[in-house]
């Protein structure tokens, strides 16, 4: 696997952001909701992502998952109007999914590195520390929070996963 140096721009993506590990009722509580508003909205436009933190000292992986803070994302299917969100909202209510949790947010992220990590979530330190490899041969710091992009469901078994890290010069 080799990692590449790319460039992303604005992006809009409707949110939820919470705390948990991965897989656990927070989460998945998260995921219906984006799901339930994303339907009366045309589907969602691409697959989940989640931008991933710790509010701690040690490196992430070293954190107990339960800690880890999120925000789920999903990109809409087109442009979002002035009132669709609320709309969307009322029309998935009956769900009975955290609708109100569902916020729209655009970002950007600039400049990255990219890998994509083929297998268990449990071995994606291995991708990752070719990514801290690259991003040192380049003279390259993280610059904001952890992005993956899941091409396949989370119980696939043999997920795809694009690990993404916004990055600057050193120094």
């Amino acid at each position: 696997m080799i990692p590449d140096l790319v460039t992303h721009g604005a992006v809009t993506r409707l949110c939820v952001s919470g705390v948990g590990e991965p897989g656990g009722a927070e989460h998945g509580a998260a995921i219906r909701a984006l799901y339930a508003v994303a339907g009366p909205m045309g589907g969602p436009g691409g697959p989940l992502e989640g931008l991933w933190w710790v509010e701690d000292e040690r490196p992430g992986l070293e954190v107990e998952r339960e800690s880890w803070r999120w925000h789920l994302l999903l990109p809409p299917a087109g442009p979002v109007e002035a009132g669709a969100l609320e709309r969307a909202r009322e029309e998935a209510r009956g769900s009975g999914a955290a609708v109100d949790r569902v916020q729209v947010v655009t970002f950007t992220e600039g400049l990255c590195v990219e890998v994509v990590h083929e297998g268990p979530f449990s071995e994606e330190h291995v991708s990752l520390a070719v990514m801290e490899e690259f991003m040192a041969g380049k003279g390259l710091v993280p610059h904001g929070m952890h992005h993956e992009v899941y091409l396949t469901a989370f119980d696939a078994p043999l997920p795809r996963t694009v690990l993404r890290q916004p990055v600057r010069a050193a120094g």
